[in-house]
């Protein structure tokens, strides 16, 4: 199989974001759930996206378990690789952005000099669509610099400062860029020349504005032919087109087809960022949900034992339920302090995929999980490898369905915290039953 695109994603939710815009764009795409052991029959695929839990980890983790997705793609012959992070570019002075972009700028570097030049990459981390903007190398989500709203309270990674060119220049010992506004208003040729104009100055990476659809449009045309490329999932929704003019991608009929849907609908959160709290209220408004305490859980089995009940009781009648470790910023650090950060984390981690692989076995077929961490939790406990890629529920989340042997598969949505309107939990079944014909009330 030879691959056009192969991608390599830090967390689980970021991977469905770009796999998302690569189907909306018209490609046919599976997400794979780390690195895989063994040879996956992918069936006919345009774009492969490896899901890594690589975010927040230690800097060397996120290197070897990138660089061990770079192998596996490489063995597929992609035209192009992108390395996908959050369109809030979450990391820490550490890292992880700029230590896993340097090791995969070396090892392409190693294997494909011809065409790695003088070494550079670029970084392009805005989604205009979802309100994720750079102008002048500063990060905005909707019209607040990114240190204003709301993520410099991220349980993880707190993002205080929305210089993109400060930040990443705390990550990598190699020079940073810019590739400003009016260098991408001059258009594509205009903005290459820029870039190689900064290759040739020794920069290895480019922080690049976007401000609208235009703009990736731009920058799409002008990095089509880099081996590496880096950002969000806005980027990738602009550069099927560009292959498609080079010829090494074919126009497909219904590249996001599911399959039919089945099965009782529970939804798991535990991110705790605005767009989710949000969410979690309105759907309350609505349908049944219970909050698990990280507190209690750390206490033993009872809270979660009562979570379950709770959750068996009214999936009876097909759901939705919703079971949410989704709290206010007081609430999280009150838990933090109390048990570490770390421990907080892992309590509710554990907890949400132990509710989702005993309810699945009882007959969960339609789930929605908020949060990327608890999304990486709930489709390890599952023990999911991959994911057909379907239709979109809301920008940047698409529904996915995991084949399961000698059953129906899985249809499974996974939603990054900061994405989706306030009545997603609720309308993202509506959704489904529309893309696969269920027709369920």
């Amino acid at each position: 199989m030879s691959l056009v695109l192969g991608a390599i994603a830090d967390d689980f939710t970021g991977a469905t974001d770009l796999a998302n815009n690569l189907v909306r764009a018209g490609m046919r795409c599976v997400q794979l759930i780390g690195v895989p052991d063994d040879e996956l029959a992918l069936g006919e695929v345009d774009a492969v996206v490896v899901a890594l839990k690589s975010r927040s980890c230690p800097a060397e983790d996120a290197v070897a378990d990138s660089l061990a997705a770079l192998e596996w793609l490489e063995a597929r012959g992609p035209r192009q690789i992108f390395f996908k992070y959050c369109s809030t570019f979450d990391s820490t002075d550490a890292g992880n952005i700029g230590p896993v972009a340097d090791a995969l700028l070396e090892r392409l570097r190693a294997t494909q000099t011809e065409r790695l030049g003088g070494g550079q990459t670029v970084m392009v981390p805005a989604f205009p669509v979802n309100g994720r903007s750079v102008y002048q190398g500063h990060l905005f989500v909707g019209d607040r610099l990114l240190n204003d709203s709301g993520m410099q309270h991220h349980p993880l990674n707190p993002m205080t400062d929305a210089d993109l060119v400060r930040v990443l220049g705390r990550q990598t010992p190699h020079p940073v860029g810019l590739a400003a506004r009016p260098v991408l208003a001059r258009g594509s040729d205009a903005t290459r020349a820029h870039l190689d104009a900064l290759a040739a100055d020794g920069v290895r990476h480019v922080i690049c504005d976007s401000l609208d659809e235009h703009d990736l449009e731009v920058l799409a045309e002008a990095v089509v032919d880099l081996p590496l490329v880096t950002g969000g999932s806005g980027l990738g929704q602009a550069l099927p087109a560009q292959y498609r003019r080079r010829g090494w991608l074919a126009e497909v009929a219904e590249p996001g087809r599911l399959a039919q849907a089945s099965g009782s609908a529970l939804v798991l959160s535990g991110s705790c960022s605005r767009a989710t709290l949000g969410q979690v209220a309105e759907f309350l408004a609505h349908h049944p949900g219970m909050a698990l305490d990280p507190l209690q859980l750390a206490e033993g089995g009872a809270h979660l034992d009562a979570a379950l009940a709770f959750a068996r009781e009214h999936l009876a009648g097909g759901g939705p339920v919703l079971v949410y470790a989704s709290a206010d910023p007081e609430r999280v650090k009150a838990a933090q302090q109390a048990l570490g950060v770390a421990r907080a984390g892992e309590l509710v981690e554990q907890a949400l995929g132990q509710l989702a692989s005993t309810l699945v076995d009882e007959g969960v077929g339609r789930l929605v999980v908020a949060g990327g961490e608890s999304s990486g939790a709930v489709v390890s406990a599952l023990g999911i490898r991959q994911l057909r890629i379907g239709g979109q529920i809301d920008p940047g989340v698409p529904w996915t369905q995991a084949p399961r042997q000698g059953q129906a598969p899985l249809s499974l949505a996974l939603k990054s915290g900061n994405f989706g309107g306030e009545d997603f939990f609720t309308r993202a079944f509506t959704v489904l039953d529309e893309l696969t014909g269920e027709g369920r009330a």
